[in-house]
């Protein structure tokens, strides 16, 4: 395994951990957008998903349930790709985490 393949794995293990909230709500939103869809993102984008995880879970909670946006335009634009996918994609096989 080459350094950039183990750096991808270790960001992407990283990711993961950061996105298991523990508030069942935020993991069915967060983990398969970022198994599904992080790796085809932009590194812009990438970037504000980052970011987005490192937010404090009520803050998150509001934004993901669209009662309120993100004031910031980066950090409100990965929010609402993280709800359009959702909101378009078949996602029973995370009800159980």
């Amino acid at each position: 395994m080459n350094d950039d393949s183990s750096l991808e794995a270790a960001l992407r293990k990283r990711l993961y951990w950061h996105s298991r909230r523990g508030m069942w709500e935020l993991d069915l939103l967060l983990i398969p957008f970022l198994e599904q869809r992080y790796g085809d993102l932009d590194e812009a984008d990438q970037a504000a998903f980052r970011a987005l995880i490192d937010e404090e879970d009520q803050d998150l909670f509001v934004w993901l349930m669209r009662r309120e946006w993100p004031e910031d335009p980066a950090r409100r634009r990965i929010v609402k790709l993280i709800v359009e996918y959702a909101e378009t994609t078949d996602n029973d096989h995370y009800r159980n985490l």
